[in-house]
């Protein structure tokens, strides 16, 4: 049984549901010819298709795809992720040849024209350093700040200030922010004054406030990883491409109680033994 037209979806909608691309990508490709659809090629914007329809892409889109950049950029305080605010820089001007990467493991050589279309994918806030992407690639920034996101995104957090009784156990579960409830996280102690803080959302100054709400300040934050990507030892203030090599694929589920699970694929820098963890306690 067929689905009833008024319910089918668009072809473009449906190729950026499947990860194909963007929905703006898509456009583009359906107007070049390069899309089709049960063996068809579709030409026309805003056709309707079957849910389980079979999508062929044409190798030249996908050659025009793979031309599309993504940066690794280490954001330094006092840039803003998105526009220019409040006189200060968006992030996106260090994206230049002089900052690139000495040691950028992907051999790609940088293009000024690579500035058109890039976006960052995620905010980082003006006091905070550590990783930040910014990309030509709809599938990229989908995957990361779509409304079904499940990336994990993990922050190196300095505190000050005396932890409420059970405020470890509230940081991992349990608090709301502007009365709606924020996802559960992994939160341990690094070392006497730092925190580990695995999230699976974004919200804005979602980690300072949380803090707050359990009696801590924030003096430090840095994200030091986005999915398996690394900001590893690439330096403050330079970038380098995103490589072949490297995806942003949400990891399976895990437990806030199974540590051990997020000490692998961790730099040296970063790993702790688990003796040395804090408790709630301070």
């Amino acid at each position: 049984m067929s689905t009833s037209p008024e319910l089918l979806p668009r072809l473009s909608k449906l190729m950026a549901e499947r990860g194909l691309c963007s929905r703006r990508e898509a456009d583009v490709w359906i107007e070049r010819g390069w899309v089709k659809v049960d063996g068809e090629i579709v030409r026309t914007l805003g056709t309707k298709v079957e849910p389980s329809c079979v999508i062929t892409i044409a190798m030249e889109a996908r050659q025009s795809q793979a031309k599309l950049a993504t940066v690794i950029l280490h954001k330094p305080m006092g840039y803003v992720s998105g526009q220019a605010e409040d006189g200060h820089q968006p992030a996106s001007v260090l994206f230049v040849n002089e900052n690139h990467w000495v040691d950028d493991p992907s051999g790609r050589a940088f293009s000024p024209r690579e500035h058109l279309g890039l976006a960052p994918a995620g905010r980082l806030d003006i006091d905070s350093t550590g990783l930040l992407i910014l990309t030509q690639d709809g599938r990229i920034a989908r995957a990361l700040i779509g409304e079904n996101s499940q990336v994990e995104k993990e922050y190196l957090v300095r505190v000050e200030g005396q932890l409420q009784e059970g405020g470890l156990q509230r940081l991992r579960h349990g608090l709301s922010l502007d009365g709606k409830a924020l996802k559960p996280a992994i939160v341990r102690w690094q070392n006497e004054d730092q925190l580990s803080f695995v999230l699976r959302e974004g919200r804005k100054r979602q980690i300072r406030r949380m803090c707050e709400m359990v009696g801590l300040e924030v003096v430090g934050l840095k994200r030091v990883r986005i999915g398996p990507v690394l900001l590893g030892a690439l330096p403050l203030g330079q970038w380098r491409y995103l490589s072949e090599q490297e995806t942003f694929a949400a990891p399976k589920p895990s437990s806030g109680l199974d540590l051990k699970t997020h000490e692998a694929g961790k730099d040296v820098g970063q790993r702790r033994s688990l003796s040395a963890q804090r408790s709630g306690k301070r």
